[in-house]
């Protein structure tokens, strides 16, 4: 352990009991299923957002079981406006391996719930600490923050091989006793102290013995950079009888297993499929993903013709769209 930071565990444990956050729905419990379920949805989203549908997810999927043996799309439906689908999709293929595998119980140990589809090793820790008391370390996106600001850690966070050093003081900085409070002690200070954008160093309990301090948003330090990329697709909106025609996608890719309208490269492309029909121009919708914009150009034809051009799917009624996992903008378009 950095010898600066030897007192930093026994501050953050009474921090985090005096200051620290304990009402939220998934603390306080010892239930692996509640807690790998938080873990799940609390990455890349906020904890505001999460709350509604961790309740929502519960009522319909008490227990680990009954989610596994839920169908997918049920599953999807259930996530939708949370994003990054592949979450949900890792979380049913994980369900299921709990039931499959291990009789429906989560396995004891963060090597072995690592080892579960969609649980990596941070997350594995967290469950492993929460439940079942095992001293081992999480190292999230806050914990980095938190971590790389203590120790003015210039290690680039886009490289293996730094992150791997980090990992490893992490692992020394895990207190013998009080694993629990100490593992959501730096949940809690890099959420509502140590923030990305203007940190409140003033209150931190470890101000201190805190290297990074005075340039604090410098860590962690990641080099690589996401580059955007900007892309333009056509949605064909086919209607009939109040009917609208919906496509599954692939498994794999973006909004995988999600239903969507018809989708065309360019606006050729999707003429070519309607024909002669007549059609109406929706409102254009621009959607931002991690890696690129997408603007999305919809055209609707009213009752078509029945014909051998017409794309193949399901036609679902208007009313009954709320029941199909649709991606969000498809959701905007439906309802503005």
């Amino acid at each position: 352990m950095p010898e600066a930071l030897k007192d930093f565990p026994a501050l953050l444990v009474a921090w985090q009991r005096q200051h620290g956050r304990s009402s939220l729905p998934w603390q306080n419990t010892r239930d692996p299923y509640r807690v790998w379920l938080s873990e799940i949805m609390l990455q890349q989203t906020q904890v505001t957002t999460v709350l509604g549908y961790y309740a929502r997810f519960l009522e319909r999927f008490p227990t680990v079981t009954a989610l596994a043996d839920a169908h997918l799309d049920e599953v999807l439906a259930m996530w939708q406006g949370l994003g990054y689908y592949s979450r949900a999709r890792n979380l049913h293929r994980c369900a299921e391996a709990v039931r499959d595998r291990h009789g429906g119980e989560f396995p004891r140990g963060a090597a072995a719930l690592k080892e579960l589809p969609g649980i990596g090793r941070s997350t594995a820790a967290a469950i492993a600490a929460f439940c079942f008391g095992e001293r081992v370390a999480i190292l999230d996106g806050n914990v980095k923050r938190v971590l790389t600001r203590l120790l003015a850690f210039d290690g680039d966070m886009a490289s293996s091989a730094e992150e791997k050093k980090l990992w490893a003081i992490a692992e020394q900085l895990v207190p013998a006793k009080g694993v629990e409070a100490y593992t959501q002690g730096l949940m809690d200070l890099g959420a509502t102290v140590c923030t990305p954008r203007k940190p409140q160093c003033l209150i931190c309990p470890a101000s201190a013995l805190c290297a990074g301090t005075a340039e604090a948003e410098r860590y962690p330090v990641k080099s690589r950079k996401l580059k955007r990329s900007r892309r333009e697709n056509w949605w064909l909106w086919l209607e009939r009888e109040g009917r609208v025609l919906l496509q599954q996608r692939p498994g794999k890719g973006v909004w995988a297993g999600l239903w969507s309208l018809p989708m065309f490269e360019d606006e050729a492309a999707l003429r070519a499929c309607a024909g002669s029909a007549e059609m109406e121009s929706m409102p254009r919708i621009e959607h931002a993903l991690t890696h690129f914009d997408w603007v999305l150009h919809t055209r609707r034809v009213q009752n078509p013709i029945a014909a051998a051009s017409l794309p193949e799917g399901e036609w679902v009624a208007r009313e009954e769209l709320a029941r199909y996992a649709l991606p969000a903008p498809l959701k905007k378009l439906i309802n503005p």
